[in-house]
Order: C-alpha cells, then sequence, then structure tokens
C-alpha cells in the first residue's frame, strides 16, 4: 500500500500543476485564438463601427436630398465595406469565432438617424460621422502598436483614409451651419 501511495501522490500532482499552467495559457497566451485581447478587442470594435457607419450612410442616401451628404455616405459605405471585408479575413485569419454585431448603443444612434430629414436628418448625421471618426482613429492609433503584425499593418494602412474622412465630415459640418 504504500508503495502505491507515492505514484498516486506524483499523479495527482502532475495534474493540479498541468490544471494551473492551462489557467496561465488561457490568460496569456489565448489558445482559441491567434492574437491577444487587443487585437480581439480591435477587430470586434473595428468591425462594429465600420459595420454603423455603413448602416448609417445607408439611411443617408435615402434621407438626405443634399449631394455632399450623399457624396460622402456612399464614399463611406465605398471605403468603410473593403476595410471590414480586411478585418473580416484578418478575424478568420486569427480564428475569432464571435458573431459581428452592432451594439446597442449604436443601434439608438441608426434608429434616431431613421427618424430624421432634411436638414436635421444631415447635421445628425455628420455629427456622427465626425464622432464616430474620432473613435475610430483612437482605435486605429492603439492597434498600429499592436503586437500581431498583420494587425499592426492594417491599421497603420487604415488609419490615413480615417483621418481623412473625419476632415471631410468637419469640411462638410461647416458648410451646414
Amino acid at each position: 500500500m504504500k508503495k502505491l501511495i507515492y505514484p498516486v501522490l506524483g499523479l495527482a500532482l502532475m495534474f493540479s500543476v498541468q490544471s494551473c499552467m492551462d489557467n496561465y495559457k488561457a490568460k496569456y497566451l489565448n489558445e482559441k485564438t491567434l492574437t491577444d485581447d487587443a487585437g480581439i478587442s480591435f477587430i470586434k470594435n473595428g468591425l462594429e463601427g465600420g459595420m454603423t457607419e455603413i448602416a448609417a450612410s445607408k439611411i443617408a442616401l435615402k434621407n438626405s436630398q443634399n449631394p455632399q451628404v450623399i457624396s460622402l455616405a456612399q464614399m463611406m459605405i465605398t471605403d468603410h465595406s473593403k476595410a471590414n471585408n480586411v478585418l473580416d479575413s484578418i478575424k478568420d485569419d486569427k480564428m475569432l469565432t464571435e458573431k459581428d454585431t452592432i451594439s446597442g448603443e449604436h443601434k439608438e444612434l441608426l434608429d434616431s438617424l431613421q427618424t430624421k430629414t432634411g436638414a436635421a436628418f444631415d447635421k445628425a448625421y455628420v455629427a456622427m460621422m465626425i464622432d464616430g471618426h474620432k473613435e475610430a482613429i483612437d482605435l486605429f492609433k492603439d492597434a498600429s502598436d499592436n503586437k500581431n503584425q498583420t494587425i499592426q499593418d492594417f491599421a497603420r494602412q487604415a488609419l490615413p483614409t480615417i483621418e481623412k474622412h473625419l476632415e471631410m465630415a468637419k469640411d462638410l459640418n461647416a458648410s451646414l451651419k
């Protein structure tokens, strides 16, 4: 019986150490995906922001009569669709399986846009584009220092376009007043 206790204790010790290592790996290496938590957050927030701006821009095509707003909306749809396609491929490459959704806060903004028309719509839409692009610039600047080279490269490449969108929205906003 005494000879059996040592191997059993050894196995128990081995399993407890292994379970601690699994927690360590899950916390620091995220075995289910090929990126860190910052990368996951960037991809998720980038996709959500892009989807929200595409949805808002589609509303703009229906609710605005201003040619400048319509032109901005068409550019947003084109550019954000391309960016979301790249982010989707990065998401797949990094083995992320979360479903892309628009948050409740963004849905409320979209719902409020649906009810507006004319100049009130134009001002609300352009203000939304300004706020969204300011947030996106912060998000992409943070991601440009990500540990994952693919995420870093995409963030750095996309940042000038986002900054251009912000400036265009600000210029349009000034002309609406």
